[in-house]
Formats: C-alpha cells, structure tokens, sequence
C-alpha cells in the first residue's frame, strides 16, 4: 500500500487520523500560508475556493518531494462575509468572541488528496454554527482556562473540548469542523486501495 502523508502541522488532524488507526507521517509543507492568503484575496476568490485552494497548495508543496498519498487541508472562517484570520494574541480572541456572540458564522474547510504528484480527490465543506449569547464574565475565565490555546483555531475556540460550551446550534460535519472531513478523507483513502475495504 502506499505511504499516507499528512501535510499539515495540525494537532488536531494528525489526532483524527491517529484516532482512526490511520499509519501516516506528518509533512509540513513548504508553503507561505499568509503570503498565499493575500494572492488568492487579491484574486477576489470566494472564502471557500481560498480554503481549497490553500488546502492544495499545502497537498502539492509535499507531494512535489515526496512519493506516496498526500493529504492536505486548510479552513477558513466566514463571519458576517468576511474571511477572518488566526487571532494574533488573547485580547484579539476576546474582541472576535465577543463580535461572534449571539451570531452565526461558517467554517468552510477544503481537503485535497494527492497521489505520486497528482492531484486525485478535492472537497470542500461547509459547516453552520451558532454561538450562544454568553456573558462577559463566562468568555474571560474561558480565555482565562484556555489561554493561549484559543489561538490555535481560526475561531478561538476548540469545538472538541470547553469551547463547545459557546455554541447553541452547529450544522455541518463535525469532523470537517475539527479540521478535516474524516468519513470521506477514508472513503477516498479506500478507494485508492491505501486502506483495506
């Protein structure tokens, strides 16, 4: 069978992989993710063709190296039709939370699968979620608990753990909203022979 590559530097995917028996090394790819940000902005791609495009351009700066299947993923967050970025430090996350509050914004993730160089699967999925109307007083001792954590996720928040508690309602696939749409990912990884049937 061949070699899995997870190209990506996320805690979170290479868990969801782990956690569902997947033998795969990690990969970092060479890519200027903030560099790319801007040109696919520039191109005025929608904040969804961003995360698949970032996701490719993650998949293809591993699979240029190396042999094997590569997977690579990247999600943006949509508030209010805006793409949003990574909050640089917790009194950032603390001015996004409190703007989120009481709203609804999207997670648009994008997952490309490449084998021996080429691209052979690409996905895109969207995920709805509601943040409740909490307090003041909740969002500090959550800033407080998770510290600089909350930096690590485009929203500040970690849907997996406390950061679950700032949700009403959330529509989509729970694993796309981790970071990667885990059912198709092995769906795919099935049908390219890389995981018995």
């Amino acid at each position: 069978m061949s070699a899995i590559i997870l190209a990506s530097g996320s805690k979170v995917r290479a868990d969801l992989l782990r956690a569902a028996a997947i033998d795969f090394e990690i990969v970092r790819p060479l890519v200027d993710e903030e560099e790319l940000k801007v040109s696919l902005r520039d191109q005025g791609l929608s904040p969804a063709d961003q995360a698949l495009a970032l996701a490719e351009g993650k998949c293809l700066s591993v699979a240029r190296i190396r042999s094997g299947i590569v997977i690579g993923a990247d999600q943006i967050l949509c508030f209010k039709d805006k793409a949003i970025d990574k909050a640089a430090n917790v009194d950032e996350a603390r001015t996004r939370l409190k703007a989120m509050r009481g709203k609804e914004h999207q997670l648009l993730s994008g997952v490309v699968i490449a084998r021996d160089g080429e691209i052979v699967w690409r996905n895109q999925a969207v995920s709805r979620l509601w943040m409740h109307d909490f307090s003041d007083d909740y969002l500090t001792g959550y800033l407080e608990r998770c510290g600089e954590q909350a930096l690590s996720s485009v929203g500040c928040y970690q849907l997996e753990h406390e950061g679950v508690r700032l949700f009403s309602k959330i529509e989509g696939d729970y694993f796309a909203i981790l970071g990667l749409p885990l059912l198709d990912v092995l769906a795919t990884l099935r049908n390219l022979g890389a995981l018995p049937r």
